[in-house]
């Protein structure tokens, strides 16, 4: 059983990462964008590992797998992603960008710990929140963030 939900998971990605490519391909064409194995390379990094990262991991991931990218076209290739929603940029601490991948898009809120670790939730009763707002305003909530800053309880030995 568990072998099937890991084949089926990894389907799902590999699905996944088609998309973004397929995506990626169509904004460059629009935007009259090169095409570069760059660009694709720092893409299916991304949707490879998920989550979390700053510009020094990702550049760690791609040395890793032996790819080459320098950093400034890291940062053009990251502009361009976040342009074609592919990418979603945080700025959780001063001076310290972090990323996401940005596609398909869900609503997710952060805790942001001391140590810079990123931890994803999403309740419903902070959506419940927001139709509160809409209804007692009269107005319509277009996007919301919230960002918990937290540290880890000291483990009870």
């Amino acid at each position: 059983m568990l072998s099937r939900k890991v084949h089926q998971n990894e389907a799902r990605m590999d699905e996944l990462r088609s998309e973004v490519c397929k995506r990626l391909e169509d904004f460059l064409e629009k935007g009259g964008h090169r095409r570069t194995p760059e660009r694709f390379a720092v893409l299916d990094m991304i949707y490879a590992h998920g989550g979390h990262f700053d510009i020094d991991r990702l550049m760690a991931w791609l040395a890793e797998s032996g790819r080459k990218v320098s950093r400034a076209t890291l940062y053009n290739t990251i502009e361009l992603l976040m342009e074609a929603g592919l990418v979603r940029k945080h700025q959780f601490e001063e001076g310290n960008s972090q990323f996401e991948p940005g596609y398909p898009a869900r609503q997710h809120d952060h805790i942001i710990l001391d140590n810079g670790e990123v931890l994803e939730f999403c309740d419903p009763r902070i959506h419940q929140i927001k139709r509160t707002l809409e209804e007692h305003f009269g107005i319509e909530v277009l996007h919301h963030a919230l960002h918990i800053y937290a540290r880890r309880k000291p483990s009870k030995k």
